[in-house]
């Protein structure tokens, strides 16, 4: 075997015998590396083996580093640290280069989904995860870097910043709009096939709150369909199944494009709320 391959055992001898030297004993070493005491002690023979020296006087009960162990593992333990070091500021810049964005559904699949292309490519080397939960509690949570709720702007444990505010309407496909020319008629918009949300975030707008902010009677109509998500309210919309609420800059895009159109024009519910980037204050 060439001299050189002969300098180097392999990393776990170097530091099991690095454990035992510093805790002087096979037994603490074994728990602090989470394998067998003959393991270790295994290891540490099959060092000194290795280099044709002994690094511990074995006792009944105990072990004695020798001085040429003693020598070793001054040396061994310094090189550990500094491939620990190397090790951490590795994981440490792959890790700044990722980020968790946490979202409601509606921002998840509505706002952010069709904008990450165009920032992935002005941002190439930056990886991201999306979690997308209409649980405040998840999206807040610590493993997430970034955060989009729906609010006041008031979360103690966060700094916030104003994204867009919150502005509500009616929205339909051209062809229910077609078929249910009334539907451009306000007096008999709550007569219509509506399509609603159910959620357990009861400040959230329905067409029961959007109707009551427009002096009109809860709906009317005989046929409803209930989601529990708002991105299913709005392809039920897309679909023709009837009207849904629109959120401005949640369903834009589907009114430039014509796939969506506000059969009431300009009629339309801003609230004093607004979808905020959240970032934890530590």
């Amino acid at each position: 075997m060439p001299k050189g391959r002969k300098s180097l055992p392999p990393l776990d001898y170097l530091l099991a015998f690095q454990v035992t030297g510093k805790t002087g004993s096979f037994t603490l070493a074994s728990k602090e590396l989470n394998i067998s005491e003959s393991s270790i002690s295994r290891k540490v023979k099959l060092l000194e083996q290795h280099y044709g020296v002994q690094l511990f006087k074995r006792g009944h009960r105990s072990i004695t580093i020798t001085s040429e162990g003693f020598e070793l593992l001054s040396s061994v333990s310094e090189a550990l640290d500094i491939l620990k070091e190397a090790s951490s500021s590795l994981v440490e810049k792959e890790t700044s280069n990722s980020i968790t964005l946490a979202a409601t559904n509606s921002v998840a699949s509505l706002w952010l989904m069709p904008r990450l292309n165009k920032f992935q490519a002005v941002n190439p080397d930056l990886n991201i995860a999306i979690v997308s939960s209409d649980d405040d509690e998840e999206c807040m949570a610590a493993s997430n870097d970034l955060v989009i709720l729906r609010g006041n702007g008031d979360w103690s444990n966060f700094h916030s910043e104003l994204l867009f505010g919150e502005t509500i309407f009616p929205v339909c496909s051209p062809n229910f709009l077609a078929s249910n020319p009334d539907v451009t008629s306000k007096k008999y918009i709550q007569n219509m096939d509506l399509i609603d949300v159910a959620s357990s975030h009861f400040e959230w707008m329905n067409w029961t709150t959007w109707l009551k902010s427009q002096r009109m009677n809860s709906p009317q109509s005989v046929r409803q369909t209930i989601v529990n998500t708002y991105p299913l309210a709005i392809q039920a919309a897309v679909d023709g199944l009837g009207v849904a609420l629109g959120w401005q800059h949640l369903v834009d895009r589907y009114l430039d494009t014509g796939t969506l159109l506000c059969p009431l024009g300009d009629n339309h519910v801003k609230t004093s709320d607004g979808y905020y980037l959240l970032v934890p204050k530590n």
